[in-house]
């Protein structure tokens, strides 16, 4: 699945038909051309996070958290190992976009983690590949090969004195290393469970040392910051939100797919460049930012622009720009026990109100579903997320409850209808009409 509608030439599919992630192809698009300035101009480290900081490039992976503010909060001072790490544990239901990234770009990634590395002052990096997909973890290992074979990573960068070694580490499909703290668990060979916080990952991550942890995305979008300069790349969005996100468009729509736009871009522009709703159909909901984050009705979102702010404000989150489209014939109680399901799954266990409270979302959601729901479920479904949320060490059950409260506050009538009825509001064969996309999206 290519990157349609791309801006950053160094996120294009490239020159060369199979062979478009390679090294050659990468430099031809300019690729590697901010790294070798850097180190031959002899930039300030502290000169590159300014830069990045001015771009307002915020955090790709979900929480939008500005990315050289992250980066400034690493101890340079500290005589000590430091290190860089890639989360691409792309785990969120409805989101792809990583995955593309490194097939397709992986010297992209490479050069962001070297940058990083030298403004942060880390000597070694590892990038955390999802466990499901093998045969992308084996392309990024061949890039990296390339890049150390050109001088790109290892010792000694291009004659500048400057020291960092790239390894990758292949995850084993545990949602919840998606987490930053789980994540470097997991790289030491421990439980892949989330770490009590603080003490942060900037200065205490893997191994104890300190560490700056950003997404694919986030660091794919370095060199292109730094090529255009930081003042551009907030100019190709709005302010608040610079440049540009890509967003994995799925669900009910003619052409599912990764898209690069501004952000800032009308949600309909973006509906229409994913080829409009399936079968002139009418859209009936979209969930804009991965699984975890709030649906929003079709008329709230269609007022909505895709960006941090803009997406806030309507009561869910841009997230990882996962937009999950659902027309007439979506069952929202249907949808919703799915979802409920995944993170009933996922959940790590480790902390007892999501454990034991993600199986209740599930158990109450899918007795409604199948005509065994209690007049009292509704309020008991919103008892079960309040005392959910913001009583785990991770945002796991935030992500497992969010979802469950606004499906309700939206589509309230609907869930009611099932309890009252014992049966869907949309009729079974309208569902079929639309088949196929709770199978394909979760």
């Amino acid at each position: 699945m290519a990157i349609l509608g791309s801006i950053n030439p160094l996120l294009t599919v490239g020159l060369d038909g199979d062979n478009a992630w390679r090294l050659a192809d990468y430099v031809k698009r300019g690729g590697y051309t901010a790294l070798r300035g850097i180190l031959a101009e002899k930039v300030p480290p502290g000169v590159v996070v300014d830069k990045v900081k001015k771009s307002v490039l915020r955090g790709r992976g979900g929480a939008g958290f500005p990315t050289g503010l992250k980066w400034s909060f690493m101890p340079n001072y500290l005589p000590v190992e430091k290190y860089v790490v890639c989360n691409s544990d792309e785990g969120e239901p409805g989101t792809f976009k990583d995955r593309d990234i490194l097939r397709f770009n992986p010297h992209a990634v490479i050069e962001g983690m070297v940058i990083a590395g030298y403004a942060v002052g880390a000597s070694r990096g590892y990038n955390y590949i999802h466990g499901e997909i093998w045969e992308v973890y084996k392309r990024f290992e061949e890039a990296l090969d390339e890049a150390r074979a050109a001088g790109l990573i290892g010792k000694d960068i291009q004659g500048s004195g400057f020291d960092f070694e790239l390894f990758a580490h292949h995850g084993y499909g545990a949602y919840i290393c998606g987490e930053e703290s789980a994540l470097l668990n997991s790289i030491e060979g421990k439980k892949g469970q989330p770490r009590f916080k603080p003490p942060f990952p900037a200065s205490f991550g893997l191994y104890g040392k300190p560490t700056t942890i950003n997404n694919t995305e986030t660091f794919a979008s370095v060199p292109f910051v730094l090529n255009i300069g930081p003042e551009a790349y907030l100019e190709a969005g709005k302010p608040n939100n610079g440049g540009t996100k890509l967003f994995s468009v799925s669900g009910h729509v003619n052409r599912p797919g990764n898209y690069e736009v501004p952000l800032g871009t009308p949600f309909s522009t973006l509906l229409e460049m994913a080829g409009g709703v399936r079968g002139g159909r009418q859209l009936k909901a979209c969930i804009p930012g991965g699984s975890s984050a709030p649906v929003l009705p079709a008329q709230v979102v269609m007022d909505c622009t895709m960006d941090y702010d803009s997406i806030s404000k309507a009561g869910s989150m841009l997230g990882s720009g996962a937009v999950i489209v659902m027309d007439e014939t979506t069952c929202m109680v249907k949808a919703l026990e799915r979802l409920s399901y995944f993170y009933y799954e996922e959940s790590c266990g480790q902390c007892t109100p999501c454990r034991e409270g993600t199986n209740w979302l599930y158990q109450i959601i899918h007795r409604i579903e199948h005509g065994l729901g209690r007049p009292d479920d509704l309020d008991l479904l919103r008892s079960v997320t309040t005392n959910i949320m913001g009583r785990t060490i991770c945002a796991l059950g935030d992500a497992a409850s969010m979802p469950v409260q606004s499906f309700i506050k939206h589509f309230q009538d609907e869930f009611a209808y099932h309890i009252e009825h014992k049966k869907c509001l949309v009729p079974p064969e309208i569902q079929r009409a639309g088949s196929g996309f709770f199978k394909a999206t979760f």
